[in-house]
């Protein structure tokens, strides 16, 4: 049976909004649990862990500013990234594509506008966990770095609880870290039955912080298994609990996994 209660998106998306109080001052030294195993990127990460970029938008005044990482996946063309980049947890749009630009190996490619595929269903009145993924398309391929492949490790995750050693990728860095990109060896702690759209969350004990929304969730094997969605009292450097403080990634399976393999196809 899938899971009914599906989790509505929380206002701390990733954090797409922040902040708790460490975010002020010392918030470079600011985390989500007691230990903090962050580290910078390094060269041999981003062959590791292909297809890390970063979305960028631009404000009111057309600067363009950090959003989240974003992933090319699938083929040349394709980016993966969270929803809320451009939706409230309402459906409202919150961002036009066309003021927003994809960052890999330090170059930047524009958006077909009117690319965009959200994981939400038709008829859908709030944004969840597990529907909280969208597809963009980009005007020309990408051709300095190979893109992350399709995605099919997910599924042989069981569902319940259970430990599974993951490293969380953050290319785009959070603003609690004193560093342009994050990496963290951590654990996906819990896999909630799936939804009605028939993806998983998965609950984590991944630090985070502004700008970690989209980051990667990779097995040990390399495998991306799941993207980061949202986090619960940010900054509040309390333990793990499955219940009240944790994070919360999608799993890469489902209509998601189904459209990356259709994009796939279509870029071959």
């Amino acid at each position: 049976m899938p899971y009914r209660n599906r989790q509505i998106l929380t206002l701390l998306l990733g954090a797409a909004l922040v902040s708790g109080p460490a975010a002020a001052g010392d918030g470079r030294l600011a985390a989500l649990y007691p230990q903090d195993g962050r580290r910078a990127m390094a060269g041999p990460d981003f062959a590791r862990f292909p297809g890390a970029g970063i979305l960028f938008c631009r404000d009111a005044g057309g600067v363009p500013k950090r959003a989240a990482a974003a992933w090319l996946i699938a083929g040349p063309r394709v980016v993966m990234l969270n929803a809320h980049n451009f939706r409230s947890r309402r459906l409202e749009v919150t961002r036009a594509v066309a003021d927003c630009f994809f960052q890999i190996a330090g170059r930047n490619h524009d958006f077909e506008p009117d690319s965009l595929h959200l994981g939400v269903a038709p008829g859908a009145s709030a944004l969840h966990i597990t529907d909280d993924w969208a597809l963009l398309s980009l005007r020309e391929p990408v051709t300095a770095v190979a893109a992350q492949p399709v995605p099919d490790a997910a599924a042989r995750l069981p569902t319940g609880g259970g430990t599974v050693p993951v490293t969380m990728v953050s290319p785009a860095g959070h603003e609690n870290f004193g560093s342009a990109t994050s990496l963290e060896a951590c654990a996906i702690r819990q896999v909630d039955r799936p939804g009605e759209d028939g993806i998983r969350m998965a609950r984590h004990d991944c630090n985070n912080g502004y700008g970690g929304s989209g980051s990667g969730l990779f097995d040990a094997a390399g495998n991306l298994l799941a993207m980061h969605s949202a986090s619960l009292s940010m900054n509040s450097r309390r333990a793990y609990d499955g219940e009240f403080h944790y994070g919360s990634a999608l799993l890469l399976e489902g209509p998601l996994l189904d459209a990356l393999r259709e994009a796939a196809a279509r870029t071959r």
